[in-house]
């Protein structure tokens, strides 16, 4: 019998991203962005034979936004950008694939398109534009056919987005953001004027995901009065709001309708999980569907009733399921070459009290007996106002492969445990949060779990702006720190991020004159002199959202002071790291790192 050594952690790079997917109308071809190649390109295969392989339709290496099929057949619909500069620009391919072409012939490459709606003849494209209009943002509908590219909403006083089309296409609405949990929705008639979906505009809440039901009835997904999203109803024609499914402790976020079974489909969002459910219009009945998957990314309902996912977990790389009404096909093969999800680490769920009493939840991913070095990675998450759940991260899976545990902590701020919770970071990223987290590293060490001469923190976006706050204001919780395209200065942020963010940033942040001493405050790199710890710093060249010069210039500084930091560019990425080539690097990297500074 032949012994095989244990599995090479080079393994745990074999597995690749798929992003977003779309399906055709008779369900005979699947099309989805993916890494399969090392680089992002689109691919297809073919549903319909014995057997279905995938085979690539691009070559450019890019990423999309979105893939819609023309309902003939006769094109692919979707939007690349640059390495990660995310301005997505609308492109028409053949429907077999080749060279991307271009739907608006000179269009700046600082220009941003993002797709609402494909009209059900495939002759008309409903789109936004950052296109004269950087701040706010237009809603324009484009003829494929006469190539006539008209305006329906012109966004003013803050970032206005479409986001549906009714079936006669003489209704549309329209989603106006003021914070990220502060945006109202509206209906607009041919001709006509707004009208709010919910009771008052001026009450802080959210309503979106408008879904029409026909054209004079709608559904969308809002907070109003609640302290949980739920379902709503809106008849036009009358002007009446109802709440319509609320399933208790849970955040509906997604809403699917399949008009020919009066079903709509809802995604929730609870806590580290998602969940999915069937509700029937005519009886109000909600069924609970199983899911293959931890976290669903996307969903799509097909006329014939099938649902398609894109999902993952926190052992399962993400993978397209079909669900024919009883049981779910996986489409995909995304595995983890030569390893199984008994090879892998699944987080257990834990909580823990802050130092105000308010209780956190976190994963705690455990090294294995037989691996564990016995030091932890503190890993506060991005966003700031989104959550770590259970998804499928080969970072994650590649550091706890040599030793060690891995802790993340859903701050106050964080998604899926309530809006009040969702705000209690705006206006306060560095306090709250902060203490938060070193009441979670309290928590590790009372539990014996870790010390402070061993952990480290790793954090990437605002997680990287976390790790530069507590290498400055806390550097004695712990050893070293990985500051991933993080925030280092409150003040060149504010004025740096892209500009249909510009609107909200009030609300999130707050205003670099009026709230100068908290910027201040919260601003790492005011504890230069106390970030005496190594630190890595990674940065993509071409990232929109925490440009290079955040990481420029706390690099910087710290070298002018002789600190230990290493600091990796990558010119070909953005917010975030996408090819392969540059993980394996990126990965190493942040391991030989870890090893040294133990």
């Amino acid at each position: 019998m032949i012994q095989f050594p244990k599995p090479d952690v080079e393994q745990f790079f074999q597995t690749y991203i798929i992003r977003s997917f779309g399906v055709s109308s008779d369900e005979s071809r699947l099309v989805f962005s993916t890494t399969l190649s090392g680089k992002f390109n689109l691919w297809a295969m073919d549903l319909k034979g014995e057997t279905s392989y995938p085979f690539p339709i691009t070559y450019n290496d890019q990423m999309c936004s979105f893939i819609k099929l023309d309902p003939q057949g006769r094109q692919i619909l979707t939007a690349f950008d640059r390495d990660g500069n995310e301005n997505y620009q609308l492109n028409a391919l053949r429907w077999n694939g080749g060279e991307p072409m271009p739907l608006f012939e000179g269009a700046s490459p600082d220009d941003k398109h993002e797709f609402v709606h494909l009209s059900e003849d495939g002759k008309r494209i409903y789109y936004m534009t950052s296109k004269d209009n950087p701040n706010f943002l237009n809603s324009r509908v484009y003829h494929l056919e006469s190539k006539e590219d008209q305006l329906l909403v012109e966004g003013k006083d803050t970032t206005t987005e479409m986001s549906a089309v009714s079936p006669d296409e003489k209704t549309i609405a329209i989603t106006k953001m003021y914070a990220n949990t502060y945006y109202v929705s509206y209906i607009i008639r041919e001709g006509g004027e707004e009208v709010c979906l919910t009771p008052s505009p001026e009450q802080v809440h959210t309503s979106g995901n408008v879904q029409f039901l026909d054209n004079e009835n709608v559904i969308f997904t809002t907070d109003f009065d609640s302290e949980f999203t739920y379902m709503a109803h809106y008849n036009i024609k009358d002007g009446t709001f109802k709440r319509l499914c609320e399933i208790e402790r849970e955040t509906v976020n997604l809403l699917r309708l399949h008009k020919e079974s009066g079903t709509v489909y809802i995604v929730t969002e609870k806590g580290v999980e998602d969940h999915l459910y069937a509700y029937a219009l005519d009886s109000g009945e909600l069924t609970s569907i199983p899911l293959p998957s931890d976290i669903l990314d996307q969903l799509v309902v097909t006329r014939s009733g099938h649902l398609y996912i894109l999902g993952r977990g926190a052992v399962k790389p993400s993978n397209i399921y079909r669900y024919d009404g009883s049981s779910w096909t996986m489409l995909t093969q995304n595995v983890m070459t030569g390893l199984t999800e008994d090879d892998l680490v699944a987080p257990d769920v834990v909580t823990y009290n802050s130092f105000d009493g308010m209780e956190i939840e976190a994963l705690l991913f455990r090294a294995k007996e037989h691996t564990a070095n016995g030091y932890t990675v503190f890993w506060p998450h991005g966003g700031p106002q989104a959550a770590e759940r259970k998804q499928f991260r080969a970072m994650f899976q590649y550091i706890i492969a040599q030793g060690y545990n891995i802790f993340c902590p859903n701050f106050r701020g964080s998604t899926g445990y309530g809006s009040s919770f969702v705000k209690l970071v705006e206006q306060d990223w560095g306090e709250g949060p902060r203490k938060d987290c070193l009441a979670g590293m309290e928590w590790l060490f009372e539990q014996g779990i870790s010390s402070r001469d061993r952990l480290f923190v790793l954090g990437g976006s605002y997680g990287g702006y976390m790790t530069l706050l507590l290498a400055g204001r806390n550097p004695e919780y712990f050893k070293a720190a990985i500051d991933i395209f993080g925030v280092s200065n409150l003040f060149t942020f504010y004025n740096s991020v892209p500009d249909h963010w510009k609107p909200i940033m009030e609300q999130w942040l707050g205003d670099p004159e009026r709230d100068r001493e908290r910027f201040i405050k919260d601003t790492p790199i005011t504890y230069l002199d106390n970030m005496v710890n190594p630190m890595l710093i990674i940065q993509g060249a071409n990232d929109p959202r925490v440009v290079k010069a955040e990481s420029d210039q706390i690099v910087e500084a710290l070298q002018a002071q002789g600190r230990d930091v290493e600091y990796i560019v990558f010119d070909d990425e953005g917010h975030g790291i996408t090819k392969k080539a540059n993980e394996k690097v990126a990965y190493a990297r942040m391991v030989e790192f870890l090893n040294r500074c133990q």
